[in-house]
């Protein structure tokens, strides 16, 4: 399938490509354990693959679920127009690099232009992205631009702050190292005093 350019065009290719059909995944998990140097079949990992495999799945739930659907269904009209902020969403997802977790929390704002959206589902939309193969500043872009593409607001801005075990665990092991990435649009890209405010009420 071709790359497609526009974050919400990409959400859509994976989940289109994830398909109906279960994958056995539990084979691939007993052979790694092998070329470890494990035995696959002793007591304590016999069940290992499958559990991995089980673990797997729910990681990459995202992956089944529209986060356009989720959008719409909770969208409304409303003459509101200050920012509203959701801030301090935990989540957790994978690194596509390594296969290694990172996780953190995210700060979600935006200022309506006519409409609203049920503060929970921009959570679930966090939720939704995270739960797939990522790198943290596609994972950021994906969450501003398809609130940006739904609601046509006056401005979305989403920071994420996350500990990668990527950066921990191996490779260059600075365990108190976090990244922060952050995807500004409208009002929050072009305004310094909108920025401002939003990342002074996200705590940074």
């Amino acid at each position: 399938m071709p790359p497609a350019s526009h974050p919400i065009e990409i959400a859509a290719s994976y989940t289109a490509a994830r398909g109906s059909t279960p994958v056995d995944m539990a084979e691939p998990v007993r052979a790694i354990l092998a070329a470890v140097g494990e035995d696959p079949e002793r007591e304590g990992l016999v069940k290992t693959p499958a559990r991995v495999a089980e673990s797997l799945r729910f990681l990459t739930k995202g992956y089944e679920e529209d986060p356009v659907q989720v959008l719409n269904e909770a969208i409304f009209t409303d003459a509101y127009d200050e920012m509203v902020i959701v801030k301090d969403i935990d989540f957790f997802s994978l690194c596509e690099h390594h296969l290694l977790p990172f996780f953190g929390r995210c700060h979600v704002a935006y200022i309506p232009g006519g409409k609203i959206v049920g503060l929970s589902k921009l959570a679930r939309i966090v939720e939704i992205y995270s739960r797939r193969l990522q790198v943290q500043e596609r994972l950021v872009t994906q969450i501003a631009h398809l609130i940006a593409d739904l609601l046509q607001p006056k401005g979305v801005g989403v920071i994420m702050d996350a500990t990668h075990l990527c950066m921990v665990m191996r490779g260059v092991q600075k365990q108190n190292s976090t990244t922060v990435t952050s995807c500004m649009l409208g009002d929050f890209r072009d305004s310094e005093t909108t920025r401002a405010e939003f990342l002074r009420l996200a705590g940074y």
